[in-house]
């Protein structure tokens, strides 16, 4: 199996054992294949549901893809779990270390869409979304994390990686999706406190904003493959966004923790976040009409926000 970009040998994730959830299709099958080219041997995780989470559960689109990476050449194993139960997302890094023994990356990437303008949508809908991406997310990272701060403890200090999955919705805003973009800016959130906790035992822990067409998207991007004169270059691909996401579960990313990069065809950005603006201090409590005055100044002074998606 050719396991470099370069061509044959050793690939920079060689020897490690990354888990990516809802991999069986998308962007985690692209993260999968990518991360087993590099040399990793990858538990396939995937609940095999429909787009919105609904229908029965399905073990076929996880074993494809590991049956993929083993034709390959590469060594992967299928989970089937629900990674937004306690049991499913504690079996998930059991199937790790169950298999190989040990766990140095975990991506989360699992999540699926309900879109509905937001007096429109029901709380079931809510709930579900938010629980397959943000609570989907919290248990995997703490049940790796636990494993992780054992091992060190123990004085087996891990070089440990977890990619966690935004999205420009989580970011800006996205109109028709309130649940999802609110889950996505949860897992911003998430990511910034999991790499100060974690920090000490070894572990890394960063966020990406990807755009790609995979079953989530593919009404958005369905028409954006490559511009003239670009050749053969799919600008939607899913494959576009994995190299950064292999190389931030690699040993090579050393010292790059809490942060959120945005990733699309071949454009890498790191994102700022929100940082201090205009700001002014009078040194005592402000009467209404004074704050709203001084706001509106401030408000003069300060760069324009960019504008939430879908917003015309």
């Amino acid at each position: 199996m050719t396991t470099s970009s370069d061509g044959p040998g050793p690939g920079i994730c060689e020897g490690r054992v990354v888990i990516v959830t809802g991999a069986g299709r998308g962007l985690g099958r692209a993260h999968a294949l990518a991360f087993a080219a590099e040399g990793a041997k990858v538990v396939v995780n995937d609940l095999g549901v429909g787009l919105d989470g609904a229908g029965g559960a399905s073990p076929g689109p996880a074993r494809q893809v590991a049956d993929e990476i083993g034709a390959a050449g590469g060594e992967a194993v299928a989970h089937g779990g629900d990674i937004a139960t306690e049991a499913g997302a504690a079996s998930l890094i059991g199937a790790a270390l169950d298999t190989y023994g040990r766990l140095d990356t975990l991506v989360n990437n699992a999540g699926f869409l309900r879109d509905r303008m937001l007096v429109s949508l029901d709380e079931d809908d809510w709930d579900a979304v938010v629980r397959v991406h943000l609570k989907g997310h919290f248990l995997t990272l703490k049940h790796a994390a636990a494993h992780w701060r054992a091992e060190a403890k123990a004085g087996r200090a891990p070089v440990a990686r977890v990619i966690n999955t935004s999205s420009g919705a989580g970011l800006l805003g996205s109109v028709g999706q309130s649940s999802y973009s609110a889950a996505k800016a949860g897992i911003v959130g998430l990511t910034l406190v999991a790499a100060a906790e974690l920090g000490r035992y070894g572990v890394q822990v960063n966020a990406i904003a990807p755009a790609a067409r995979t079953r989530m998207t593919e009404q958005t991007f369905a028409q954006m493959t490559a511009a003239p004169g670009e050749g053969a270059f799919d600008a939607m691909a899913p494959g576009n966004v994995s190299p950064l996401v292999v190389w931030l579960g690699s040993a090579a990313s050393d010292g790059v923790t809490g942060r959120v990069f945005e990733a699309e065809a071949g454009r890498i950005t790191v994102m700022e976040g929100w940082r201090p603006g205009p700001s002014v201090d009078r040194g005592a409590r402000w009467a209404p009409a004074e704050a709203g005055e001084a706001a509106r100044k401030l408000l003069a002074r300060a760069g324009e926000g960019r504008p939430v998606y879908g917003v015309r």
